[in-house]
């Protein structure tokens, strides 16, 4: 596995896995601080390395109406203090190749979302800022698709990657977590992510429907994705999800974080034993 991420503070060396955790979309700055604090303690205390997440803007909401995230400039500033304060790698989507120069003075790895993983001039843009970039498969996409955006960010000489799977559509409104696609996306090289928290995410309903997400199955998928040999679980927490702004039916709730986090970290012992 190649592990040319070289991100401050985060290595997945001698790790039993890393985590990607944050609440999906800034909402406060008080919110972001207090779950960064957390998080912090709980993979400080269990050995995992760990880079915060949480979006400076959504844009791909359900609803023109619906929250969007405080935008470039405020949500930067929030993540570098968070940053800052808590001595924490921090992630973001960069949705186009304009946010990328600003983006990069803050963000340690900036994350190329979904839908937008054929972009070629975000893939490049992402590439020529230096960062590590984190590949986000799109749920359109057959595994051995990720080489397409994979070869654009490798034409700027920047081989600072992960790939993450999140899921693949199946029929109308549904996603399915395919296993066999963390064997496919490991053969490129990279660290392989798993965002277990967008995989139970339902497509094409609002985050508040009911039935927009099924959180329930978190816990399961964590430990099936472990076992599989994912390198890295992305996990979006929240104090409370059903109160959160952006994918309430699907983040985990940030209470039972460390307990999910043990069982992964016993799966994966026994598999090196």
């Amino acid at each position: 596995m190649k592990d040319n991420l070289e991100i401050d503070g985060f290595s997945l060396e001698r790790a039993p896995f890393g985590l990607i955790a944050g609440p999906c979309v800034i909402e406060t700055e008080k919110i972001a601080l207090d779950v960064a604090e957390k998080v912090k303690k709980i993979t400080t205390k269990l050995g995992i390395p760990y880079i915060y997440k949480s979006s400076y803007l959504k844009d791909n909401r359900s609803s023109a109406d619906t929250y969007q995230g405080p935008g470039l400039d405020e949500g930067l500033k929030i993540l570098e203090k968070v940053k800052n304060e808590f001595d924490i790698p921090v992630l973001s989507d960069v949705h186009c190749e304009h946010h990328v120069e600003k983006a990069s003075q803050v963000l340690d790895v900036l994350q190329i979302p979904a839908y937008l993983s054929k972009q070629t001039s975000l893939a490049i843009a992402c590439g020529e800022s230096g960062k590590a970039i984190n590949i986000k498969k799109g749920q359109f996409m057959a595994p051995d698709d990720i080489y397409i955006p994979i070869k654009k960010v490798e034409s700027t000489g920047n081989h600072r990657i992960m790939v993450t799977e999140r899921g693949t559509i199946f029929g109308y409104k549904d996603l399915v977590f395919d296993l066999r696609n963390l064997y496919w996306l490991k053969k490129t090289g990279y660290p392989v992510v798993c965002d277990i928290t967008h995989i139970v995410r339902i497509p094409g309903y609002t985050s508040i429907d009911p039935k927009g997400g099924i959180s329930f199955m978190v816990r399961q998928l964590s430990r099936s994705a472990i076992a599989f040999g994912c390198d890295i679980l992305f996990l979006e927490v929240h104090p409370d999800p059903p109160s959160a702004l952006c994918d309430a039916q699907s983040m985990l709730k940030l209470s039972d974080l460390e307990e999910i986090l043990k069982q992964c970290i016993d799966i994966k012992r026994v598999i090196i034993e």
